[in-house]
């Protein structure tokens, strides 16, 4: 069996117990609670392929997606997701996700689609030295945070 149907049928396999088990959507509140100051590493649904950041209070997340270090990776809680943005404000990707928890299994689900992303699992702390490595960009527009860009809180 290959290196990507073994992982493949793992990633079912991981899918099929959190279905089967009580599954709990969490709250923004809840997710901010678990991901600050902890490291979010797992897989993406589709590609395989890894991702781990670590969530520093400030919003910044340094750490990898798909082999590619971050180089300015904000990340905020809503009422009901956790979004994610790349790159300087007139180029910015803007990400959202709601969690789901079933035991230490993380899914994760595109918004507003529902899709399923990725698979994760919350390691506490910062194991891999994420924010001891260069991280020396701001996040300067935590959407809907700052006064001046509430043109962005309302995608």
């Amino acid at each position: 069996m290959s290196r990507f149907a073994g992982l493949a049928i793992l990633a079912l396999s991981l899918l099929a117990a959190a279905q089967a088990a009580a599954v709990e959507r969490l709250s923004g509140e809840q997710i901010r609670q678990l991901f600050e100051g902890n490291t979010v590493s797992g897989r993406y649904s589709g590609s395989n392929l890894p991702f781990s950041e670590y969530h520093h209070a400030d919003g910044r997340a340094s750490g990898h997606n798909r082999n590619v270090p971050n180089t300015d990776a904000c990340w905020i809680t809503t009422p009901d997701a956790v979004c994610y943005y790349y790159g300087p404000q007139e180029k910015r990707r803007t990400y959202c996700f709601t969690i789901e928890t079933s035991g230490d299994l993380i899914v994760i689900r595109s918004r507003p689609s529902g899709r399923i992303n990725g698979l994760a699992r919350v390691e506490k702390g910062d194991p891999y030295g994420y924010a001891a490595r260069k991280s020396d960009w701001v996040c300067d527009g935590l959407i809907s945070q700052v006064p001046a860009r509430s043109r962005l809180a309302r995608r």
